[in-house]
């Protein structure tokens, strides 16, 4: 079922009223508005399978292939799940978010990945060097100020199975009580398993690490006390506008990708069709 208008006014119509506040860090500013995610999803073309009248949401992608569950009522500490069956070329794969995870720096990831994969991804670690965290020789990121790590852990690969031949990768990213950093109380989690595609991790880090400050209203819940909070420039009416021009892009980018005519094989050429003829008229 597409997103309908009801949907965009209900998001609409809880934005208004509200004084939009610039809030910073982005891993302090707590999870925001879901339908961040959500409808973003659901503007590429992803449905709903769950029970409609359910606090818990299963989105599943066209092809059936990704699916994601928002299950506020989870027992565990995660209460986002994303996954991948596998193909005949591709791993299957897992990643999980906690209940604090900002909606909007996920919402980065899953914009990702229902866009074109691009040829090339930069390294995550790269990406947060680039924006001020310290690195350490293992291959982990610290933000600062502190209170959020991103670390990769290396695994053996396995020769048995053709995407497993090299090393693989993994990465875990925790916020934590910046006053007691880095062995503080955990915040919310972020967890990539070894067969998430490196340009998702990416979207994520990049929307993480991104100075920008987010939107949050007055009461809206935070991760921590210690978040920095100001009136922002922004109107509501500017905060839903963005969120309406962003779900605008994702439909006319998911139209575009179905427009685009299937791969065709070549034709053989004209020696090899002949031997094969011969071949089979013996």
């Amino acid at each position: 079922m597409p997103l309908s208008e009801r949907q965009l006014a209900a998001f609409a119509d809880k934005h208004a009223w509200r004084i939009p506040f610039d809030t910073s860090p982005r891993y302090l500013a707590g999870p925001g508005d879901a339908r961040h995610v959500t409808h973003g999803l659901a503007a590429a073309g992803w449905t709903r399978t769950s029970d409609p009248l359910s606090a818990e949401i299963v989105l599943r992608s066209p092809d059936h292939r990704h699916s994601l569950q928002f299950d506020p009522q989870s027992a565990t500490s995660a209460w986002w799940r994303l996954r991948a069956e596998p193909t005949g070329t591709e791993p299957g794969w897992y990643a999980e978010f906690g209940e604090l995870v900002p909606a909007e720096v996920l919402g980065g990831l899953t914009d990702a990945l229902v866009s074109p994969p691009p040829t090339l991804s930069a390294d995550p670690v790269n990406i947060l060097e680039d924006a001020g965290w310290l690195i350490d020789g293992r291959g982990s990121a610290f933000s600062d100020p502190p209170g959020c790590t991103v670390e990769r852990r290396t695994e053996q690969g396995d020769a048995t199975v053709p995407w497993r031949v090299s090393a693989r990768v993994s990465w875990h990213v925790e916020a934590r009580d910046p006053e007691h950093s880095p062995r503080g109380p955990r915040l919310w989690h972020a967890w990539f398993d070894v067969g998430t595609p490196t340009h998702l991790v990416h979207a994520f880090v990049t929307a993480l690490a991104d100075s920008a400050p987010l939107q949050r209203g007055m009461y809206d819940r935070t991760a921590h006390h210690g978040v920095v909070q100001k009136p922002s420039p922004l109107t509501p009416e500017q905060v839903v506008e963005a969120h309406t021009a962003r779900l605008a892009r994702i439909r006319r980018q998911t139209r575009a990708a179905r427009r685009q005519p299937e791969a065709v094989a070549p034709p053989a050429k004209e020696g090899a069709t002949r031997s094969t003829a011969r071949r089979r008229s013996r």
